[in-house]
């Protein structure tokens, strides 16, 4: 298991960023700003920029700030212009003392650079959480019984796997979840599965004679039933260590399907599911829009009034007027499956919806 995922952005790697895209500063841009501590580089460049995944252009100029992950808490950013008028940060030089006095040297510390965004909070679903078709399902090994004769165990047990394992092998055991519909198209998307366990092969099976493998489990999440699935670990977990921000394509347009809270509004940090993947070019370190249409409002007697408010009829055929799509958020795709995708939410103004449209940022 990983005991550290380090999420970060590198201009080395690719044409990550179309650096012919205008950045735009906010109108209420700060002139300086100080770092404090739990800032990441997302929330710095939003304060100044309408486009943060636009950030190294803000960045890219400043030597004193070459690697931007080293900038820690008490460090003043100030915004200047360079001589062609475009935008950049500088650290802001510390004033001189010229007061004496006894003082304990500090030394700052690597690990308290301000880093991309808090990935402890996202880790534990990076590792487990899944999304498997049901041909992929079908192909997998699953618990067939455990030594206790239970249908289900919950800990202290060994359990019997209907496939020729590697002894020493750690795998992770899923149970399988609600399965994901396109609401565009009815498709399916796969199989939400949950990590309810993991364990770790005793005794490899020989199962051309009908003798399966004996796993002991180590840890467990929940109960774990019969049928339940058994992948190795990491499998499909693996993530690069650099993530490459930026903009997703212009033609972009899908919808979130699903969140790992299982609520029905969430925000910053939280995971989504969208209907749009690999048939689409979607992209790990994709950036889009989450946006919402505004409610739709219909012409009454008394007055105009929401449609939800009003008749069945008027719910049934629908509003008078095309109303507005608003922007609400920002997220980026950190795992890329055929149809759809995992995303982390970078920011909202308001909680995101199921069912609210992802599309390419403004």
């Amino acid at each position: 298991m990983l005991k550290k995922i380090i999420l970060s952005l590198s201009l080395l790697s690719c044409p990550l960023i179309a650096l012919a895209e205008q950045i735009k500063l906010n109108d209420d841009a700060p002139k300086t700003h100080v770092v404090v501590k739990g800032d990441t580089l997302w929330d710095i460049s939003a304060l100044f920029l309408e486009q943060p995944w636009l950030w190294p252009k803000l960045w890219r100029l400043n030597p004193e700030i070459n690697n931007p992950h080293l900038i820690y808490p008490g460090d003043v950013l100030k915004l200047v212009f360079d001589e062609y008028g475009e935008p950049m940060l500088v650290i802001e030089p510390a004033k001189p003392s010229y007061k004496w006095s006894p003082k304990i040297r500090q030394k700052k510390k690597k690990d308290s650079a301000i880093t991309l965004l808090p990935l402890n909070v996202i880790a534990p679903f990076l590792r487990y959480e899944h999304l498997f078709t049901e041909d992929e399902l079908a192909a997998l090994p699953y618990i067939i019984g455990s030594d206790a004769g239970y249908k289900m165990s919950t800990k202290d047990f060994k359990v019997y796997v209907n496939a020729d394992l590697d002894v020493a092998q750690s795998y992770a055991i899923y149970d399988k979840g609600q399965e994901i519909f396109d609401p565009e198209t009815d498709d399916s998307l796969g199989f939400y599965v949950n990590l309810v366990g993991t364990g770790q092969v005793l005794k490899r099976g020989d199962i051309d004679n009908d003798v399966p493998s004996t796993m002991n489990v180590g840890s467990i999440k929940r109960e774990i039933h019969v049928g339940n699935y058994v992948v190795p670990v990491n499998d499909g977990q693996l993530l690069p260590a650099v993530f490459s921000m930026k903009a997703a394509n212009k033609s972009l347009r899908g919808a979130i399907v699903k969140a790992s809270s299982n609520g029905r509004e969430f925000a910053k940090l939280d995971i989504v599911m969208i209907n749009r993947g690999l048939e689409h070019d979607v992209t790990v370190g994709d950036v889009m829009a989450i946006k919402r249409i505004s409610p739709a409002v219909v012409d009454t007697g008394d007055g105009p009034a929401y449609v939800s408010e009003t008749s069945r009829w008027h719910q049934i055929t629908g509003g008078d007027y095309n109303m507005p799509t608003e922007t609400l958020g920002e997220l980026m795709v950190f795992k890329v499956y055929q149809k759809a995708s995992m995303a982390l939410i970078l920011h909202t103004d308001k909680p995101a919806r199921i069912s609210d449209l992802i599309t390419a940022p403004d």
